[in-house]
């Protein structure tokens, strides 16, 4: 990948001679309506990115985004709002960065906070419950879609680790999510450590410090309420490698059975909104902190866990071409990858048991329907999935407990 100016320069922050360099209110404007629009998770995300970016503006050549892509897929955290954070960096610099970063994420985070105060009300009315109990019951089977899109394809990358470890990290994920989710950070970095140390002696002499990040933010915990709530919004910003949704038995495990800020059926309602809501599935912490502190709680467990995504490009965009061929990394998330598929899996197993009523799990098979064999987008499936709630508690079906 091209670096913006020379390897050892910031591109500027200042406007260039060049007609096609944008504002930075330019930057402002497009990368918010980008996150006003951006339903649909990470390929409309990136779809979108490419054909602003690449394609009408023509401020990235081709090559360069596809590097970039590949780079945001090697780091931990929400991968297509660290590509949004970079090609703003690579336009406009650091300062385009963080303004571009932020309008991409604040129109979501807005909507989510909202929707956060109607459905965690203490006695919100009963359309509302309905909407939540329909949409949460068919959580489960997104959980299942999204790990089964990327089973297929990281089953079928080459890899240095073999068929066998591969299968052990990722069953050694599944399980960690199903059954010990306090736990799972710990397995998702054993594994990736684990098979670090086997292939150990393939070493290109590249910067470790990318893998040394998320490892050491492994070792702080925090202590009272706000300081719990950032440890947290850290693990869910840091340490979730494969995906955003395997960020869901992390937040379920301390939310609902650790600190107790919500209750399960809130939890279900709290990853819908992530789903339907424009931006990453990550902007579900916001619901968390909500539940826990109120908006002041969302606003902190969202500044938290999308620090380290602007941390990651501010600090070594410049060298992502070197972490893409760093083989340390690569080895690393050759074990962290599987695991973090395996827990999106048995996320499934948690969230499937936190529904209580037999027209819920009519709903999850439906949904199941819906986006596996028929293929029938996250979004829409939700949407219907609590149009069928508000239906059914509308004519006396119990709402769950």
């Amino acid at each position: 990948m091209t670096p913006p100016a020379s390897p050892h320069r910031e591109p500027p922050d200042e406007p260039a001679d060049d007609l096609s360099t944008p504002t930075l209110l330019t930057v402002l404007r497009d990368w918010g309506r980008l996150g006003c629009v951006g339903f649909g998770g990470p390929p409309t995300h990136i779809k979108l990115l490419r054909d602003l970016c690449v394609t009408r503006r023509r401020w990235i050549g081709a090559a360069e985004f596809e590097d970039a892509i590949a780079a945001c897929n090697l780091l931990p955290g929400p991968a297509s709002t660290q590509l949004a954070i970079f090609c703003a960096w690579r336009v406009r610099g650091r300062i385009g960065a963080v303004l571009g970063g932020v309008a991409f994420i604040a129109p979501g985070l807005v909507l989510i906070l909202g929707l956060a105060a109607l459905f965690l009300a203490g006695t919100p009315p009963r359309w509302v419950a309905g909407a939540g109990a329909g949409a949460g019951a068919a959580v489960a089977a997104v959980a299942v879609q999204a790990g089964w899109a990327l089973l297929v394809p990281s089953w079928k990358r080459p890899r240095d680790s073999g068929r066998a470890r591969w299968l052990i990290y990722l069953v050694a994920g599944a399980a960690a999510a199903a059954m010990i989710g306090p736990w799972l950070v710990v397995v998702l970095l054993g594994c990736g450590v684990v098979e670090l140390a086997a292939q150990h002696q393939r070493n290109d002499g590249a910067p470790q410090s990318f893998v040394g990040i998320p490892v050491l933010a492994a070792g702080a915990a925090g202590v009272g309420s706000l300081l719990s709530l950032s440890w947290v919004a850290l693990k869910v910003g840091a340490l979730s490698y494969g995906g955003g949704f395997v960020i869901i038995p992390l937040m379920q495990a301390d939310a609902v059975n650790h600190y107790h800020w919500m209750n399960a059926s809130q939890f279900l309602n709290a990853v819908a909104l992530g789903q339907i809501t424009p931006g990453p599935v990550v902007h579900t912490i916001a619901v968390v902190g909500y539940a826990a502190g109120g908006v002041a709680g969302g606003l902190l467990a969202a500044a938290v866990a999308f620090a380290p995504s602007f941390a990651f490009v501010l600090l070594g965009a410049h060298r992502f071409d070197q972490l893409r061929g760093n083989t340390r990394v690569r080895a690393f998330l050759d074990g962290a990858g599987p695991a973090a598929i395996g827990a999106i899996l048995g996320s499934a197993v948690p969230l499937a048991a936190a529904l209580t009523q037999t027209w819920q799990y009519a709903i999850f098979a439906g949904a199941a329907i819906l986006l596996l064999p028929l293929g029938r987008g996250v979004v829409l499936t939700l949407l219907g999935a609590a149009v069928a709630g508000v239906v059914l508690t509308s004519v006396g079906v119990p709402l769950p407990r």
